[in-house]
């Protein structure tokens, strides 16, 4: 389903630390746009529905809606420095029909 990268759980688990948040719960949020494209959203987050599906990636306990489920089939969440020493966290999904990775992060 989700896959973490090793490098996005340990800036989840810094950003955790350096927030104080003991009980690191990741939410991951996607929405469809009219225009067709997928809008992300990822945080904390400890108000977790019963309707809510929990597992776990590369130690890290995520959460998601029903509803952002079925657009992350094949979602990859990684960390990687997309320009020079600028990390940004990106969102590698193929059911995103605007999905388009740089060539360079390929691997």
């Amino acid at each position: 389903m989700i896959t973490i990268t090793k490098s996005a759980a340990s800036q989840i688990e810094l950003s955790a630390t350096q927030s104080g948040i003991t009980n690191v719960i990741m939410r991951i949020a996607i929405r469809k746009l009219d225009d067709g494209s997928f809008h992300y959203a990822l945080g904390f987050d400890d108000a977790i529905s019963a309707q809510d599906i929990r597992f776990s990636s590369e130690g890290i306990e995520l959460v998601i809606s029903p509803e952002s489920r079925d657009l992350a089939q094949e979602l990859t969440i990684d960390y990687v420095e997309l320009n020079s020493g600028e990390k940004n966290f990106i969102f590698i999904n193929p059911t995103d029909p605007n999905c388009s990775l740089p060539t360079d992060l390929v691997g």
